[in-house]
Protein backbone atom coordinates (compact mmCIF):
# COMPACT_ATOMS: atom_id res chain seq x y z
CA UNK A 1 0.00 0.00 0.00
CA UNK A 2 1.37 3.46 -0.81
CA UNK A 3 0.17 7.04 -0.86
CA UNK A 4 -0.36 8.47 -4.35
CA UNK A 5 -0.76 12.19 -3.83
CA UNK A 6 1.05 13.52 -6.93
CA UNK A 7 1.29 17.28 -6.85
CA UNK A 8 -0.23 17.37 -3.37
CA UNK A 9 2.65 15.24 -2.14
CA UNK A 10 5.21 17.59 -3.69
CA UNK A 11 3.51 20.54 -2.03
CA UNK A 12 3.64 18.69 1.27
CA UNK A 13 7.39 18.24 0.90
CA UNK A 14 7.85 22.00 0.55
CA UNK A 15 5.47 22.63 3.43
CA UNK A 16 7.43 20.34 5.76
CA UNK A 17 10.65 22.16 4.93
CA UNK A 18 8.91 25.43 5.82
CA UNK A 19 7.64 23.91 9.09
CA UNK A 20 11.06 22.61 10.03
CA UNK A 21 12.73 25.96 9.31
CA UNK A 22 10.05 27.86 11.19
CA UNK A 23 10.62 25.69 14.26
CA UNK A 24 14.38 25.91 13.84
CA UNK A 25 14.31 29.71 13.97
CA UNK A 26 12.36 29.80 17.24
CA UNK A 27 13.71 26.99 19.43
CA UNK A 28 12.34 26.52 22.94
CA UNK A 29 13.89 24.57 25.80
CA UNK A 30 12.27 21.75 27.75
CA UNK A 31 8.97 22.70 29.42
CA UNK A 32 9.15 26.09 27.70
CA UNK A 33 7.68 24.94 24.36
CA UNK A 34 4.62 27.22 24.58
CA UNK A 35 5.04 28.92 21.21
CA UNK A 36 5.91 25.60 19.56
CA UNK A 37 2.77 24.03 21.00
CA UNK A 38 0.61 26.87 19.73
CA UNK A 39 2.12 26.56 16.26
CA UNK A 40 1.34 22.85 16.24
CA UNK A 41 -2.18 23.48 17.47
CA UNK A 42 -2.77 25.92 14.62
CA UNK A 43 -1.27 23.63 11.96
CA UNK A 44 -3.38 20.71 13.17
CA UNK A 45 -6.54 22.81 13.46
CA UNK A 46 -6.05 24.13 9.93
CA UNK A 47 -5.92 20.51 8.75
CA UNK A 48 -9.11 19.69 10.71
CA UNK A 49 -7.21 17.24 12.90
CA UNK A 50 -8.71 16.91 16.37
CA UNK A 51 -6.64 17.13 19.53
CA UNK A 52 -7.19 15.44 22.86
CA UNK A 53 -8.05 17.58 25.87
CA UNK A 54 -5.23 16.67 28.23
CA UNK A 55 -3.53 18.30 31.26
CA UNK A 56 -0.30 19.06 29.39
CA UNK A 57 1.21 22.53 29.76
CA UNK A 58 3.34 22.05 26.64
CA UNK A 59 3.13 19.45 23.92
CA UNK A 60 -0.07 17.83 22.73
CA UNK A 61 -1.64 14.67 21.35
CA UNK A 62 -3.80 14.59 18.24
CA UNK A 63 -5.96 11.69 17.09
CA UNK A 64 -6.89 10.56 13.58
CA UNK A 65 -9.48 7.90 12.81
CA UNK A 66 -13.00 7.15 13.91
CA UNK A 67 -14.94 4.60 15.92
CA UNK A 68 -13.86 1.29 17.35
CA UNK A 69 -10.72 -0.58 16.47
CA UNK A 70 -7.14 -0.70 17.68
CA UNK A 71 -5.10 2.38 18.56
CA UNK A 72 -1.48 2.93 17.48
CA UNK A 73 0.71 5.91 18.32
CA UNK A 74 3.55 7.77 16.63
CA UNK A 75 5.72 10.16 18.63
CA UNK A 76 8.14 13.05 18.14
CA UNK A 77 9.87 15.38 20.60
CA UNK A 78 9.67 19.16 20.30
CA UNK A 79 12.25 20.74 22.66
CA UNK A 80 15.59 22.35 21.83
CA UNK A 81 18.96 22.69 23.58
CA UNK A 82 20.83 25.50 25.37
CA UNK A 83 23.45 25.81 22.60
CA UNK A 84 24.55 28.86 20.62
CA UNK A 85 24.04 28.03 16.95
CA UNK A 86 27.03 28.32 14.59
CA UNK A 87 25.58 26.96 11.33
CA UNK A 88 25.28 30.27 9.48
CA UNK A 89 22.03 29.04 7.94
CA UNK A 90 19.60 31.68 6.64
CA UNK A 91 17.01 30.20 9.01
CA UNK A 92 19.37 29.84 11.98
CA UNK A 93 18.05 30.26 15.50
CA UNK A 94 16.88 33.77 16.32
CA UNK A 95 17.00 33.03 20.05
CA UNK A 96 20.43 33.58 21.62
CA UNK A 97 21.82 30.52 23.36
CA UNK A 98 19.12 28.15 22.11
CA UNK A 99 19.23 25.79 19.14
CA UNK A 100 17.61 22.73 17.65
CA UNK A 101 20.94 20.92 17.78
CA UNK A 102 19.38 17.47 18.17
CA UNK A 103 17.00 17.59 15.22
CA UNK A 104 13.74 17.73 17.14
CA UNK A 105 12.55 20.28 14.60
CA UNK A 106 13.07 17.57 11.96
CA UNK A 107 11.21 15.00 14.08
CA UNK A 108 8.27 17.38 14.60
CA UNK A 109 7.94 18.19 10.91
CA UNK A 110 8.07 14.49 10.01
CA UNK A 111 5.32 13.49 12.42
CA UNK A 112 3.19 16.50 11.47
CA UNK A 113 3.53 15.41 7.83
CA UNK A 114 2.52 11.88 8.77
CA UNK A 115 -0.55 13.31 10.51
CA UNK A 116 -1.52 15.19 7.33
CA UNK A 117 -1.15 12.02 5.25
CA UNK A 118 -3.14 9.95 7.72
CA UNK A 119 -5.87 12.58 7.79
CA UNK A 120 -6.19 12.27 4.00
CA UNK A 121 -6.95 8.55 4.51
CA UNK A 122 -8.90 8.84 7.75
CA UNK A 123 -12.01 7.10 6.42
CA UNK A 124 -9.94 4.06 5.44
CA UNK A 125 -8.08 3.62 8.72
CA UNK A 126 -9.06 0.41 10.59
CA UNK A 127 -8.65 2.14 13.93
CA UNK A 128 -7.17 5.32 15.37
CA UNK A 129 -3.71 6.86 15.43
CA UNK A 130 -2.57 9.01 18.34
CA UNK A 131 -0.02 11.57 17.16
CA UNK A 132 2.18 12.61 20.05
CA UNK A 133 4.19 15.84 20.11
CA UNK A 134 6.14 15.34 23.33
CA UNK A 135 7.79 18.06 25.42
CA UNK A 136 11.01 17.92 27.41
CA UNK A 137 12.74 14.87 25.97
CA UNK A 138 16.11 16.46 26.69
CA UNK A 139 15.40 16.33 30.44
CA UNK A 140 14.76 12.59 30.25
CA UNK A 141 11.42 13.08 31.98
CA UNK A 142 9.03 14.53 29.39
CA UNK A 143 7.50 11.14 28.68
CA UNK A 144 6.47 10.89 32.33
CA UNK A 145 4.14 13.86 32.00
CA UNK A 146 2.59 12.39 28.85
CA UNK A 147 1.97 9.04 30.53
CA UNK A 148 0.51 10.79 33.58
CA UNK A 149 -1.88 12.75 31.34
CA UNK A 150 -3.63 9.56 30.22
CA UNK A 151 -3.10 10.41 26.58
CA UNK A 152 -1.74 6.99 25.71
CA UNK A 153 -4.41 4.88 27.38
CA UNK A 154 -5.54 1.93 25.25
CA UNK A 155 -2.64 2.37 22.79
CA UNK A 156 -1.62 -1.09 21.55
CA UNK A 157 1.60 -0.19 19.70
CA UNK A 158 3.86 2.88 19.66
CA UNK A 159 6.63 4.06 17.35
CA UNK A 160 9.17 6.88 17.53
CA UNK A 161 12.14 8.21 15.59
CA UNK A 162 15.44 9.94 15.88
CA UNK A 163 17.44 11.43 13.05
CA UNK A 164 20.92 9.99 12.51
CA UNK A 165 23.69 12.28 11.20
CA UNK A 166 25.88 9.18 10.82
CA UNK A 167 23.59 7.68 8.15
CA UNK A 168 22.80 9.29 4.79
CA UNK A 169 19.31 10.30 3.75
CA UNK A 170 17.48 7.29 2.40
CA UNK A 171 18.79 4.95 5.08
CA UNK A 172 16.98 3.45 8.04
CA UNK A 173 18.18 1.62 11.12
CA UNK A 174 16.83 -0.14 14.16
CA UNK A 175 17.28 -3.37 16.10
CA UNK A 176 15.54 -5.80 18.40
CA UNK A 177 16.34 -5.27 22.08
CA UNK A 178 18.33 -2.38 23.52
CA UNK A 179 18.76 0.54 21.13
CA UNK A 180 19.71 3.31 23.56
CA UNK A 181 21.15 3.12 27.06
CA UNK A 182 19.76 3.82 30.49
CA UNK A 183 20.92 7.29 31.53
CA UNK A 184 21.69 8.25 35.12
CA UNK A 185 23.39 11.31 36.57
CA UNK A 186 25.43 11.46 39.76
CA UNK A 187 27.01 14.08 41.98
CA UNK A 188 29.76 13.38 44.50
CA UNK A 189 30.63 15.74 47.34
CA UNK A 190 34.08 15.36 48.90
CA UNK A 191 34.63 17.24 52.16
CA UNK A 192 38.12 17.65 53.60
CA UNK A 193 39.78 20.24 55.80
CA UNK A 194 41.08 23.41 54.21
CA UNK A 195 44.68 24.43 54.72
CA UNK A 196 47.50 26.51 53.27
CA UNK A 197 48.95 24.83 50.21
CA UNK A 198 52.41 25.06 51.77
CA UNK A 199 51.33 23.02 54.80
CA UNK A 200 48.96 20.30 53.53
CA UNK A 201 49.63 18.25 56.64
CA UNK A 202 47.44 20.69 58.56
CA UNK A 203 44.38 19.80 56.51
CA UNK A 204 42.74 16.98 54.58
CA UNK A 205 43.20 17.41 50.86
CA UNK A 206 39.80 17.16 49.16
CA UNK A 207 41.37 17.55 45.70
CA UNK A 208 43.72 14.57 46.06
CA UNK A 209 40.88 12.54 47.55
CA UNK A 210 38.58 13.46 44.66
CA UNK A 211 41.29 12.55 42.14
CA UNK A 212 41.71 9.11 43.73
CA UNK A 213 37.94 8.62 43.63
CA UNK A 214 37.78 9.53 39.94
CA UNK A 215 40.50 7.01 39.07
CA UNK A 216 39.08 4.25 41.28
CA UNK A 217 35.57 4.58 39.86
CA UNK A 218 36.87 3.32 36.53
CA UNK A 219 37.57 -0.06 38.12
CA UNK A 220 33.81 -0.60 38.22
CA UNK A 221 33.88 -0.76 34.43
CA UNK A 222 37.26 -2.44 33.95
CA UNK A 223 37.40 -4.86 36.89
CA UNK A 224 33.94 -5.28 38.44
CA UNK A 225 31.79 -5.62 35.34
CA UNK A 226 31.52 -8.43 32.81
CA UNK A 227 33.30 -7.51 29.59
CA UNK A 228 30.23 -8.48 27.56
CA UNK A 229 27.99 -6.00 29.37
CA UNK A 230 28.77 -2.46 28.15
CA UNK A 231 28.97 0.23 30.81
CA UNK A 232 30.17 3.83 30.55
CA UNK A 233 31.01 5.77 33.71
CA UNK A 234 32.15 9.32 33.00
CA UNK A 235 33.08 12.08 35.44
CA UNK A 236 32.32 15.23 33.48
CA UNK A 237 32.63 18.08 35.97
CA UNK A 238 35.10 18.92 38.74
CA UNK A 239 34.58 21.97 40.93
CA UNK A 240 36.94 22.76 43.77
CA UNK A 241 39.19 25.53 44.99
CA UNK A 242 39.19 29.26 44.49
CA UNK A 243 42.86 30.25 44.43
CA UNK A 244 46.35 28.85 43.83
CA UNK A 245 47.73 28.60 47.35
CA UNK A 246 44.84 27.22 49.41
CA UNK A 247 43.66 23.64 49.74
CA UNK A 248 39.85 23.85 49.46
CA UNK A 249 37.57 22.30 52.01
CA UNK A 250 35.23 20.83 49.41
CA UNK A 251 35.28 19.39 45.89
CA UNK A 252 32.21 18.55 43.81
CA UNK A 253 32.16 15.97 41.02
CA UNK A 254 29.40 15.27 38.52
CA UNK A 255 28.97 12.69 35.79
CA UNK A 256 26.86 10.03 34.15
CA UNK A 257 26.51 6.25 33.96
CA UNK A 258 25.19 4.48 30.86
CA UNK A 259 24.26 0.82 30.52
CA UNK A 260 21.74 -1.41 28.77
CA UNK A 261 21.37 -3.93 31.60
CA UNK A 262 18.84 -2.97 34.27
CA UNK A 263 20.38 -5.24 36.91
CA UNK A 264 23.82 -3.69 36.41
CA UNK A 265 22.22 -0.26 36.48
CA UNK A 266 20.69 -1.06 39.85
CA UNK A 267 23.91 -2.17 41.56
CA UNK A 268 26.34 0.46 40.21
CA UNK A 269 25.35 3.10 42.81
CA UNK A 270 26.14 0.57 45.56
CA UNK A 271 29.59 -0.10 44.06
CA UNK A 272 30.26 3.60 43.64
CA UNK A 273 29.28 4.30 47.24
CA UNK A 274 31.70 1.70 48.59
CA UNK A 275 34.59 3.18 46.59
CA UNK A 276 33.74 6.79 47.41
CA UNK A 277 33.28 6.27 51.13
CA UNK A 278 36.28 3.92 51.41
CA UNK A 279 38.75 6.28 49.74
CA UNK A 280 37.42 9.23 51.69
CA UNK A 281 37.74 7.38 54.99
CA UNK A 282 41.31 6.36 54.18
CA UNK A 283 42.17 10.02 53.56
CA UNK A 284 40.39 11.26 56.65
CA UNK A 285 37.78 13.02 54.53
CA UNK A 286 34.05 12.58 54.05
CA UNK A 287 32.30 11.86 50.74
CA UNK A 288 28.77 11.15 49.62
CA UNK A 289 27.03 10.09 46.42
CA UNK A 290 23.85 11.72 45.14
CA UNK A 291 22.14 9.62 42.42
CA UNK A 292 19.62 11.00 39.91
CA UNK A 293 18.00 8.25 37.85
CA UNK A 294 17.04 9.08 34.28
CA UNK A 295 15.22 7.10 31.61
CA UNK A 296 15.97 3.38 31.31
CA UNK A 297 17.35 1.67 28.23
CA UNK A 298 15.14 1.78 25.14
CA UNK A 299 14.21 -1.86 24.57
CA UNK A 300 12.55 -2.49 21.21
CA UNK A 301 9.98 -5.24 20.98
CA UNK A 302 11.31 -7.82 18.49
CA UNK A 303 8.03 -8.24 16.65
CA UNK A 304 7.50 -4.53 16.11
CA UNK A 305 11.17 -3.86 15.34
CA UNK A 306 10.97 -6.38 12.51
CA UNK A 307 7.71 -4.80 11.41
CA UNK A 308 9.28 -1.33 11.19
CA UNK A 309 12.06 -2.74 9.02
CA UNK A 310 9.57 -4.48 6.73
CA UNK A 311 7.64 -1.23 6.20
CA UNK A 312 10.92 0.63 5.68
CA UNK A 313 11.87 -1.76 2.87
CA UNK A 314 8.46 -1.26 1.29
CA UNK A 315 9.05 2.50 1.54
CA UNK A 316 12.32 2.30 -0.37
CA UNK A 317 14.73 2.76 2.53
CA UNK A 318 18.12 1.09 2.73
CA UNK A 319 17.56 -0.85 5.95
CA UNK A 320 20.27 -1.60 8.52
CA UNK A 321 20.46 -3.49 11.79
CA UNK A 322 22.33 -0.95 13.89
CA UNK A 323 24.42 -1.35 17.02
CA UNK A 324 23.14 -0.18 20.41
CA UNK A 325 23.89 3.44 21.25
CA UNK A 326 25.02 4.89 24.57
CA UNK A 327 22.84 7.97 24.16
CA UNK A 328 19.60 8.14 26.12
CA UNK A 329 15.97 8.48 25.09
CA UNK A 330 12.87 8.78 27.26
CA UNK A 331 10.83 6.97 24.61
CA UNK A 332 12.02 4.02 26.70
CA UNK A 333 9.35 4.85 29.28
CA UNK A 334 6.62 4.25 26.71
CA UNK A 335 8.15 0.92 25.71
CA UNK A 336 8.04 -0.23 29.33
CA UNK A 337 4.24 -0.02 29.10
CA UNK A 338 3.38 -0.34 25.39
CA UNK A 339 4.94 -2.69 22.79
CA UNK A 340 6.63 -0.87 19.95
CA UNK A 341 9.91 0.23 18.43
CA UNK A 342 12.20 3.22 18.11
CA UNK A 343 13.96 3.78 14.78
CA UNK A 344 16.70 5.92 13.25
CA UNK A 345 16.24 7.88 10.02
CA UNK A 346 19.36 8.93 8.11
CA UNK A 347 19.84 12.71 7.77
CA UNK A 348 23.61 12.95 7.23
CA UNK A 349 26.43 13.31 6.73
CA UNK A 350 26.47 16.09 9.29
CA UNK A 351 28.02 17.27 12.51
CA UNK A 352 27.13 15.14 15.51
CA UNK A 353 24.03 15.62 17.62
CA UNK A 354 24.32 18.53 20.09
CA UNK A 355 27.04 20.19 18.02
CA UNK A 356 26.56 23.95 17.40
CA UNK A 357 26.92 23.36 13.64
CA UNK A 358 24.50 20.43 13.49
CA UNK A 359 22.05 20.35 10.57
CA UNK A 360 19.91 17.79 8.72
CA UNK A 361 19.40 16.86 5.08
CA UNK A 362 15.89 18.17 4.44
CA UNK A 363 15.34 15.75 1.54
CA UNK A 364 14.73 13.17 4.28
CA UNK A 365 11.60 14.95 5.55
CA UNK A 366 8.92 13.83 3.09
CA UNK A 367 10.06 10.18 2.83
CA UNK A 368 10.07 9.94 6.62
CA UNK A 369 6.59 11.47 6.87
CA UNK A 370 5.28 8.99 4.28
CA UNK A 371 7.01 6.17 6.12
CA UNK A 372 5.43 6.98 9.48
CA UNK A 373 1.99 7.39 7.96
CA UNK A 374 2.29 4.01 6.29
CA UNK A 375 3.78 2.44 9.42
CA UNK A 376 0.89 3.66 11.57
CA UNK A 377 -1.76 2.52 9.11
CA UNK A 378 -0.22 -0.90 8.59
CA UNK A 379 0.23 -1.33 12.34
CA UNK A 380 -3.52 -0.79 12.72
CA UNK A 381 -4.15 -3.38 10.03
CA UNK A 382 -1.87 -5.85 11.81
CA UNK A 383 -3.44 -5.16 15.20
CA UNK A 384 -6.92 -5.64 13.82
CA UNK A 385 -5.97 -8.92 12.14
CA UNK A 386 -4.60 -10.20 15.43
CA UNK A 387 -7.78 -9.20 17.25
Amino acid sequence: MSFKLGEIEQALGSQLIDVRRNLHQEPELSYEEFKTTEKLRKWLTDANIRMLDLPLQTGLIAEIGQGAGPIAAIRCDIDALPIEEQTGLPFASEVPGKMHACGHDFHTAVILGAAYLLKAREDELPGRVRVLFQPAEETGHGAESVLASGGLEDVAAIFGLHNSPEMPAGSFGTRTGALTAGVDRFEITVKGIGAHAATPENGVDAIVTAAQIITALQTIVSRQNKAGEPVVLSVTRINGGFTWNVLPEMVELEGTVRTYNEEIRRIIPEKMTRIIEGIAAAAGAEASLHWYPGPPATINDGYWADFTKEIAKQSGYEVHDIAPQMGGEDFSLYLQKIPGAFVNIGTGPAYALHHPRFDVDETALLPAAKYFALLAEQALVKLKEEG
